[in-house]
């Protein structure tokens, strides 16, 4: 306090940035295609899990673009975990949310109930543990490598 007056509250400012430990699970799950293809749920792909109009059939990238189009792909998600979770959070923790919100897309972090768990101050452990697994249904019912990576997030959070 200076002068009768209270400090300014600090807000969340860190992380902002993706670790290697969050990079390296993303790679792992999303697999690196140098020619583009379409992804179970029938998106046009390419490199890291990269989607959007820019990819179109037939498409070949190098691994430098691969890399480049990874990174601006995080900058993208990393803005948007950092706006939508208001509560303070480890690298750890803002690690596992990123890789979920890539795969599943920021809609559905925006929409989701452990946005809503998290952003009320619930138990952290508790609202990886419980929701995360939550999404990881194809078509078909559950895919066994959404199910892994889902488990991987939740492990690295709660780590």
């Amino acid at each position: 306090m200076v002068y009768g007056h209270p400090l300014p509250k600090v807000t969340k400012a860190e992380p902002t940035v993706t670790s290697a430990a969050g990079i390296s699970l993303i790679k792992e799950f999303e697999g690196l295609e140098l020619e583009s293809y379409y992804c179970s749920s029938n998106v046009l792909t390419i490199g890291y899990g990269h989607t959007g109009a820019d990819v179109y059939v037939g498409q070949r990238i190098t691994e430098a673009e691969a890399e480049a189009l990874l990174k601006a792909d995080l900058n993208r998600f990393e803005s948007a975990v950092s706006r939508l979770i208001t509560v303070p959070l480890t690298q750890h923790e803002f690690d596992a949310i990123v890789s979920f919100a890539f795969n599943c897309g920021v809609g559905a972090l925006e929409d989701s109930t452990f946005r809503k768990r998290m952003n009320a101050g619930e138990e952290k452990p508790l609202c990886f543990k419980e929701e995360f697994p939550k999404w990881c249904k194809g078509p078909n019912g559950p895919l066994p490598g959404l199910v892994r990576r889902r488990d991987a997030e939740v492990a690295l959070a709660i780590s």
